[in-house]
């Protein structure tokens, strides 16, 4: 942990690209989601991402490869629906520690193959820690508003089950993201408290929420301030934005952050707004010159991309990030309630 925090004082750390993006051009089939083991599941598995940790390893571990390649000093583990809540989709809640901690063994031995080439250029393993497919502050049931599909201590148990097995795989932070839900994020903050004071260890954490629309506040209704006073009740390393909108629509959200919290903020944007088939054409360069306005203001520590960046769009952001002084952290910046 002093290592990374240490290394953020110094450079503005690059976050890696979309997983799900790379592992699109696979065109895995129904066949190649269940490799040899699965072969007789009784349930459709295609579509399950995270289950490719077990039965496409290599895939998931070039993948890292030409992220740490492009330029990455963080990669994410391919376990963003890697709870008991998500996995039950697919009825493998009983496979969610296998997936968690083989996902974080696979990045962090590509990892260490980087850092050993580049020893003055340490690499790191994110474990992701997505927001689950419920929501604990909303009914999904318009006719009954009181009604909730999960409770705080179902997401705390989930959650609670997936930060041990990505510490068990070689995890060296732990990133919340796309948190659209901030209870469904105070619920995996509360787990991974428990099992820091469990294991009496010390975890970077990387908070990381989504603004929805134009609106600027997330599902849940709460603004980029609302939203950051809500988790910086424990001791994290970065606050910050992904997904949902494109570099520039982050601006003056990752402006909040940065003029507000004590902590390091971190944005990983999509390659700007879907079209009308679902696919991003922000091209590396479209996206680097939006994202060196927040180099330019020094508003984040950490940047990177989410869906439809790749290798070339992180190699784009990570030449331009090296030109650039990291946004400075300092205990003076206090959150004004």
């Amino acid at each position: 942990m002093e290592q990374i925090e240490a290394i953020l004082q110094e450079r503005i750390l690059v976050l890696d690209g979309a997983m799900g993006t790379m592992l699109q051009r696979y065109q895995f089939e129904e066949e190649d989601f269940r490799g040899e083991r699965f072969k007789d599941w009784e349930h459709p598995l295609k579509g399950n991402n995270d289950l490719l940790s077990l039965t496409q390893p290599e895939a998931l571990a070039e993948v890292h490869r030409k992220y740490f390649a492009a330029g990455a000093d963080i990669v994410e583990t391919n376990t963003f629906s890697g709870t008991t809540i998500a996995m039950a989709d697919y009825h493998m809640e009983e496979l969610v520690y296998e997936l968690n901690y083989e996902s974080a063994r696979i990045a962090k031995r590509v990892a260490a193959e980087f850092t050993a080439k580049e020893p003055h250029k340490p690499r790191f393993v994110a474990g992701s820690i997505g927001p689950t497919n419920k929501t604990a502050s909303m009914s999904p049931d318009v006719n009954d508003p009181g009604f909730r599909a999960v409770s705080f201590d179902e997401l705390r148990y989930a959650y609670k089950e997936q930060v041990e097995a990505l510490l068990d795989g070689g995890a060296d932070i732990l990133l919340v993201e796309t948190i659209f839900d901030t209870l469904n994020a105070k619920a995996a903050l509360f787990a991974i408290e428990e099992v820091k004071e469990e294991r009496n260890i010390a975890v970077p954490i990387m908070v990381s929420g989504t603004i929805t629309d134009a609106s600027g506040r997330t599902l849940s209704g709460q603004t980029a301030e609302a939203f950051l006073i809500s988790v910086s009740h424990i001791p994290i390393l970065t606050v910050g934005f992904n997904c949902a909108l494109g570099a520039n629509q982050l601006v003056p959200h990752l402006e909040v952050l940065s003029a507000k919290t004590p902590f390091g903020v971190s944005a990983h944007p999509n390659a700007g707004l879907p079209n009308a088939f679902g696919e991003y054409d922000e091209t590396p360069e479209q996206m680097a010159e939006q994202i060196k306005e927040y180099l330019e203001k020094n508003l984040v520590n950490i940047v990177g991309g989410c869906c439809g960046t790749t290798p070339e769009h992180i190699k784009a952001i990570a030449d331009l990030a090296s030109k650039y002084k990291p946004r400075k952290i300092s205990s003076e910046i206090a959150v004004k309630i």
